[in-house]
């Protein structure tokens, strides 16, 4: 059997650049050599494409050099179909053109935040005509805009907690004015969190108008789009995994995270717990402590895993995605808090847990980007129309 060459496309101009190498160092280390010529594409924090060996290795980030020995700058091809990864050069070779250093034949885009799990790598993929596992771009970007995802919610009956809204310049011209409307639409405790924004990043607890004139101004320090929600009294959090494309979608088993004071901070997740791990065991989310299964009663754990494939569905998502819930335990009320289209560490933990190891996970979502591929490549793209014939003759003659 040949082996295809799978892209695995991360970093980027994101604050969750660090957490989008060490989970895409794991899914390297995991895929299967035999099937997979792990093909590395790092997009630095400058923007920049590079490949090469020595991306495999988690070491290589610690202080990249984009000339180190092996590593080559590279830019895709858009032309559909062709696939490629095209040498940099500032000046491109009278003679010969430009060097071809890998054809794609499938991609992985592993990106945490804005610019890769957005939508926007998705967009350059689609042009490509390449197959790629992670959800498409409409999913992808609803999942990176709390405040659209939330809407999208809402409209489909998904239980979701009460929220706000506001843009930068709103803020900047009525301030007082938004924290009274906060005050008397969502009260304190609230949480306010960055739209466009994971990992925790610039996410604050506020239980005061002080507190959260701070918090509204960090998050806005971080995007112009903020959202503010009531917070939850010592909430059970639970996660779940779904795992598909189109109707063939099936939830993992739920988690519960044992680490919980006001909310599971970017420490929590990514520092305090290891975070270097390079193999298919640890690093990144997969060093979090949990509970797996969640012990949330059979009854409640059916209504997660229910949920999170309605949701899936809902949103026309592809490959691995992980849903987080809240729990009230005063109430028993349970809640959609968000989606993670790129979930940190793929998830892996909670398929392992299902009795798929990790390099089953990756043939999975590769095998359901091929099938979307297919799918999007049976459609038609061609109409015989005589607007540009009629138009023609239209335009004869003037200036």
């Amino acid at each position: 059997m040949a082996t295809k060459n799978m892209a695995v496309l991360f970093g980027s101009r994101s604050c969750e650049h660090d957490v989008s190498v060490v989970s895409a160092v794991q899914w390297m280390a995991a895929a299967n050599k035999e099937k997979y010529n792990v093909v590395p594409v790092y997009l630095a924090r400058d923007g920049g494409w590079y490949t090469g060996a020595p991306l495999l290795n988690i070491e290589a980030y610690s202080s990249f050099n984009p000339k180190a020995d092996g590593i080559t700058r590279v830019l895709p091809d858009l032309s559909a179909d062709s696939r490629a990864l095209i040498e940099y050069v500032e000046r491109p070779r009278l003679l010969g053109g430009r060097k071809v250093v890998a054809r794609i034949d499938v991609a992985a885009p592993i990106f945490h935040g804005l610019n890769g799990e957005d939508g926007s790598i998705q967009g350059v993929l689609e042009l490509m005509n390449v197959p790629y596992t992670s959800s498409g771009i409409v999913g992808s970007a609803v999942g990176m805009d709390k405040i659209v995802m939330k809407q999208l919610f809402l409209g489909c009956g998904f239980p979701i907690l009460d929220f706000a809204w506001y843009s930068r310049d709103a803020w900047n011209e009525r301030a007082d004015a938004i924290l009274d409307e906060i005050e008397n639409k969502i009260g304190y405790a609230c949480f306010v969190k960055p739209a466009n924004l994971g990992s925790s990043i610039g996410i604050h607890k506020a239980k005061d108008r002080d507190g959260l004139r701070e918090a509204m101004e960090i998050a806005f320090s971080f995007d112009r789009r903020v959202v503010i929600e009531p917070a939850v009294e010592k909430p059970v959090e639970v996660n779940c995994s779904v795992l598909g494309f189109g109707d063939e979608a099936e939830a993992s088993l739920c988690e519960a995270p044992v680490t919980w004071q006001e909310f599971l901070t970017f420490e929590e997740k990514y520092i305090n717990g290891g975070g270097k791990g390079t193999s298919g065991g640890k690093g990144g989310m997969a060093d979090l402590k949990r509970r797996i299964p969640a012990p949330i009663g059979d009854d409640m754990t059916a209504r997660v895993q229910k949920l999170s494939v309605d949701i899936f569905r809902a949103m026309d998502c592809k490959g691995v995605v992980r849903i987080d819930f809240m729990i009230d335990p005063a109430s028993g009320a349970l809640y959609v808090n968000e989606i993670n289209t790129i979930p940190g560490s793929l998830a892996f933990y909670l398929w392992t847990a299902n009795g798929l190891p990790f390099d089953r996970l990756i043939d999975r979502a590769v095998e359901f980007a091929e099938k979307a591929h297919a799918q999007k490549n049976a459609a038609s793209f061609g109409f015989d129309s005589s607007i540009l014939a009629k138009a023609g003759k239209g335009m004869k003659g003037r200036k």
